[in-house]
């Protein structure tokens, strides 16, 4: 059997980042890790406390070798505009989940909002990541 473990989400700030998802978010801390033989890479992950088995890997923009500096560019470019990646968060109350995480400073771009599929909303990380907040009805039942 597949199953996803890790995911990863390019980052301009790796400790920005850590602060958001972990403070705002309230995601734990999975692996901080640096390697001083490969120059000081940091392998970063955190996850959604109650998930132990899912990670995201919050991941430095590289240099060469692994990524040319034209390409690092691309990559900050389509960051900014959020369409990198995206990340599915989902709740069972999204309005007071957007409540929540709204007092702890996270700006949404989309209100919740209904949905064939449920109630969406959106808001982004401090590196332009769009991230979803959903709470999904059961489609099974409709």
């Amino acid at each position: 059997m597949i199953r996803i473990a890790t995911t990863q989400l390019w980052v301009h700030d790796q400790d920005e980042a850590l602060a958001f998802y972990t403070q705002k978010l309230g995601m734990e801390v999975r692996a901080d890790v640096t390697l001083p033989e490969m120059g000081d890479f940091r392998w970063l992950t955190v996850g959604p406390a109650g998930q132990p088995d899912i990670a995201i890997v919050l991941m430095a923009i590289p240099g060469p070798p692994v990524l040319d500096a034209e390409t690092a560019e691309q990559v900050r470019s389509l960051m900014a505009k959020g369409a990198v990646g995206t990340v599915f968060l989902t709740t069972d109350d999204v309005h007071e989940a957007h409540q929540e995480l709204s007092s702890r400073g996270v700006d949404f771009v989309e209100e919740p909002e209904e949905r064939p599929y449920g109630i969406d909303s959106s808001f982004r990380d401090p590196s332009g990541n769009n991230i979803r907040l959903t709470q999904v009805r059961d489609l099974a039942a409709l």
